[in-house]
């Protein structure tokens, strides 16, 4: 018994959690054959011990369990080998918990880190669309036009959702095509007979959410970087949704000389989409020499499902 409780404290206690489990393997393999050794020699002693002082070297007298020292050896590693596994057991148990709490405090700081970075871009969108917007009103006021009263009214409509609803991660696509209509139709009075724009809709349900502000930059894009064919400004804006997917196209006209892409509107809207849709968007941006168009299509099913 002395033998079998020393050889599994040193397996349990010094083999297993210094070398076994810190995948120190030659190391480990040489110990445990030299303790097999040493406990092997020591079990061999005991029963020569037990024949000349217990049994008088009469080995009819001996114990019969220590007669076959098979048996004794089987029996001493058996019981080690149990203790061991269940020891290796709970250290695996252990670092299985401590590498689910890592993985967890790393899944939180990149939930923070990616919550931090959507912040940042929203930040950069308000400066961003703000100063293109009072650029359209002091092109107005300068005219001395009618409509800047109107336009303020828009301009407050769009700076009430700016200020309350892109803070939200998500927001009903309902509320933010009527954004767009906002910012169109402030457009429309800037470029009164000079644009040419058709903006069809087919939303096949209510209850279908979108992160908010995502499509305005493409629509900035259009009326920043449009070019005037023939004195008018071309553009067709297109949306389209049902539970599964939303479809946004616009295209606008455009000349080769004329870039689209090196704007902060179209970086930030490709950060945000690879940070709130990954693997679940598809953008196509094509340029030619009359007109520069968007194909954008979200797959929004499997975030409710997630959900």
């Amino acid at each position: 018994m002395p033998i079998t409780i020393a050889t599994t404290y040193v397996f349990i206690y010094k083999l297993i959690p210094d070398y076994l489990i810190s995948k120190r393997y030659t190391r480990f393999a040489l110990y445990s054959i030299y303790t097999l050794i040493i406990s092997a020699y020591l079990v061999v002693a005991s029963v020569f011990f037990s024949l000349i002082y217990l049994s008088g070297f009469e080995y009819s007298e001996m114990n019969p369990a220590t007669k076959n020292i098979i048996l004794v050896l089987g029996a001493v590693y058996l019981i080690v080998f149990v203790i061991s596994a269940f020891k290796l057991l709970k250290l695996n148990l252990k670092q299985t918990k401590i590498t689910k709490k890592l993985e967890t405090k790393i899944l939180e700081t990149q939930l923070k880190l990616k919550e931090q970075e959507l912040n940042y871009l929203k930040m950069q969108i308000h400066p961003h669309f703000l100063f293109n917007t009072l650029n359209t009103m002091y092109g107005s006021a300068l005219k001395k036009a009618d409509e800047t009263p109107e336009m303020i009214l828009k301009l407050s409509n769009l700076l009430d959702y700016l200020l309350y609803q892109v803070d939200k991660p998500f927001v009903s696509l309902e509320d933010e095509i009527n954004h767009i209509e906002d910012y169109i139709s402030l457009e429309k009075m800037r470029f009164n007979n000079t644009l040419a724009i058709t903006f069809y809709k087919d939303i096949q349900s209510k209850a279908i959410d979108v992160a908010p502000m995502l499509f305005i930059p493409f629509v900035e894009n259009s009326f920043k970087h449009g070019t005037l064919k023939e004195g008018v400004l071309s553009i067709d804006l297109s949306v389209k949704a049902n539970s599964e997917t939303i479809i946004f196209n616009i295209s606008n006209s455009s000349s080769n000389q004329k870039t689209h892409n090196d704007g902060i509107g179209l970086q930030n809207i490709k950060k945000r989409l690879n940070l709130l849709y990954p693997n679940r968007y598809k953008l196509d941006i094509t340029h030619n020499d009359s007109t520069f168009k968007v194909d954008l299509e979200l797959n929004i099913k499997s975030k409710l499902a997630h959900d």
